[in-house]
């Protein structure tokens, strides 16, 4: 019987390229985008710096690659391509609340979520304008098939809602989790007031296609 082979030059590549996203993650959420160099990152992940450029190209394709993997949308976007033909007949409705939710869960748990938000409020870089021109891709598909028609000749301005929600998400999630701050006597560090939250998106978006 042939014994499988556990090693190798692709298993040791994509290994390798794990370690080195990995090592992103770890800078970024400890020292902030400040502290990413090529150096730091190949200390990190314990290999050497050369190799950065030889399966990225440098330090601008591993950020793009680490965004892909970490953010949010581009981590979901097959989860959300999928839900909208499933959610034609309440013309995006459950679809909406849901992804509000996830996302707010997605925050509250994920210190590289949160920081990449930061990074992206803080810096004007290449992949992170990309990452944001990714996301209003997927929004803009979610809303041309789903909520646009609905909302064609209503008084609600359904995507500003929705930005305004997706605004807060992250607002909240930021200033509970980086200084543990309440907002209007809420801490959604406690489980009541995360559930009270999510009741109050899904309330809001009851308003919305009221």
């Amino acid at each position: 019987m042939t014994r499988k082979t556990t090693d190798g030059p692709l298993r040791n590549k994509e290994r390798t390229k794990k370690a080195m996203i990995s090592a992103v993650g770890k800078i970024l959420v400890k020292e902030g985008f400040t502290g990413l160099n090529v150096s730091k990152v190949a200390a990190k992940a314990k290999i050497d710096r050369k190799l950065i450029y030889d399966y990225f190209g440098g330090m601008e394709g591993l950020v793009k690659e680490y965004l892909n993997t970490r953010d949010f949308w581009a981590s979901n976007t097959e989860q959300i391509e999928q839900a909208i033909p499933e959610n034609v007949a309440d013309i995006g409705k459950a679809a909406t609340c849901d992804i509000l939710e996830q996302q707010f869960d997605a925050l509250m748990e994920n210190a590289e979520m949160r920081s990449i938000i930061t990074w992206a409020l803080c810096q004007d870089l290449k992949p992170l304008r990309e990452l944001n021109e990714a996301r209003e891709e997927l929004a803009e598909a979610f809303f041309t098939n789903l909520a646009d028609a609905y909302f064609k000749d209503k008084d609600k301005n359904f995507r500003a809602v929705v930005a305004i929600l997706i605004s807060a998400n992250y607002y909240m999630t930021l200033i509970s989790q980086v200084n543990g701050s309440k907002i209007c006597g809420i801490d959604i560090q406690k489980t009541e007031d995360q559930e009270a939250i999510k009741k109050t998106f899904r309330q809001i978006i009851d308003w919305a296609y009221a």
